[in-house]
């Protein structure tokens, strides 16, 4: 928990500096316009992106679902008057057993690569002055774990640091409640031809409750994954920019960092969802095509 409080610290903190820093400055004297400026052009009513991400993990709620190997993610979003459509994919390039993950579920898929999650997300958003508010449905198409299906609502507040509470529930394959808690913000330092390259700072942290994961039908409940990331967002060509990506995950509590055994019979089950959480990095570099 002193760890928690100490990250919520640091990222108000940094956040907190920037807002004085940019309030004390004095505004800039536009100069007059010689002809008055033509109308703007409406925005579109169909917007959307394409991005392709390379990492050396993937990880998922802390859990590490690959390993000695590079992971590759496309995702393809479509936008239209506040609703949103996503496909995400997952492409394990040399798969191999993790405390939280079995290639091709019985083994099979050891060593060999693997398209081996496709997830599907439409959601809506409504703005209430500075309040977001998203409520969607989230399909886990997965080759390793029973497939499975999420309900979610959240809200963001546009303020220093933009928190956002996200609460997730599984409706299928196991049915439990996911919470998180997340901190955002970007910082422009270089001014370049086709914007600003920009900081990114965030850190989540998570908390599960699920009632039966196994046979037993033992309930989890903790405070479970946390991650610190720090990027860049940097725009290349108009529309195109490149984000180089670093998060350090780690588990909120003992039980999280543990496996939780219990017995059934003659057979043994672990009630971690994620198995459990190890401090790790992740790093790599993703393009995003925005239209």
């Amino acid at each position: 928990m002193k760890r928690l409080i100490a990250l919520l610290t640091a990222v108000f903190a940094v956040c907190l500096i920037i807002n004085v820093y940019a309030e004390e400055q004095p505004p800039a004297v536009a100069p007059a316009p010689a002809v008055a400026a033509a109308p703007a052009a409406p925005a579109p009513d169909v917007t959307g992106s394409v991005s392709f991400t390379g990492l050396n993990k993937y990880i998922f709620r802390g859990a590490e679902l690959s390993a000695k190997s590079v992971v590759l993610e496309p995702s393809v979003t479509i936008n239209y008057k506040g609703f949103s459509l996503n496909v995400w994919g997952n492409i394990d390039t040399d798969q191999h057993q993790t405390q939280a993950f079995t290639p091709g579920k019985d083994g099979s898929g050891e060593g060999h690569k693997s398209f081996n999650e496709t997830d599907l997300t439409l959601s809506y958003t409504y703005a209430i002055d500075k309040l977001g508010l998203t409520g969607g449905y989230i399909y886990y198409g997965t080759e390793y774990v029973q497939q499975t299906q999420e309900l979610y609502v959240s809200a963001t507040y546009d303020m220093i640091a933009h928190p956002t509470i996200s609460i997730y529930r599984d409706i299928d394959a196991n049915p439990g409640w996911y919470v998180n808690l997340s901190f955002s913000q970007s910082l422009p330092v270089v001014k370049m031809p086709n914007g600003d390259m920009t900081v990114d700072l965030g850190t989540s942290f998570g908390y599960y409750n699920i009632s039966s994961l196994t046979p037993a039908n033992k309930t989890y409940s903790a405070l479970h994954d946390g991650m610190v990331k720090v990027g860049l967002t940097i725009p290349v060509v108009k529309n195109v920019v490149v984000q180089p990506i670093t998060q350090y995950w780690f588990p909120l509590s003992g039980k999280a960092h543990h496996d939780q055994i219990v017995t059934v019979g003659d057979n043994i089950f672990n009630n971690n969802p994620a198995a459990h959480i190890d401090n790790t990095f992740v790093f790599g570099v993703g393009v995003t095509l925005n239209f």
